[in-house]
């Protein structure tokens, strides 16, 4: 399965995994949450527990007018995620030109007055 797989302070990569669960969970770094953020049928796929284990910051998640709702910690990699199916297969080209588009400067996130900014990372 072809994936662009997104590490915090990294630019995106093109990575070849199998549909092992096994190995998923190794590229994130422990258990999997399949997340739906996007309005087309792609998946993101991250650590279950991030968040909790203090993983790094790696990238927000937007709503459609642009502010942040959510942010990935840890690695995570996006995938195909053909609809009426539980199965996740390879991104089109098109899909991994486009995300990594959208995911290709690394970010850092600040808290200011309990406000979380994000910059782009240099």
């Amino acid at each position: 399965m072809f994936v662009l797989m997104i590490e915090p302070g990294k630019v995106p990569r093109r990575l070849e995994l199998n549909h092992r669960l096994e190995e998923m969970q190794k590229v994130v770094g422990g258990s999997i949450q399949i997340l739906y953020p996007f309005g087309e049928p792609v998946a993101l796929v991250c650590s279950e527990e991030g968040k909790l284990l203090g993983l790094p910051l790696n990238r927000a998640l937007r709503d459609a007018d642009g502010r942040i709702y959510d942010i990935v910690c840890g690695a995570f990699f996006l995938c195909g995620a053909p609809p009426d199916s539980d199965t996740l297969e390879s991104l089109t080209e098109e899909q991994a030109a486009r995300y990594e588009k959208r995911f290709a400067r690394p970010e850092l996130f600040l808290n200011i007055g309990g406000r979380i900014l994000c910059l782009p990372d240099q």
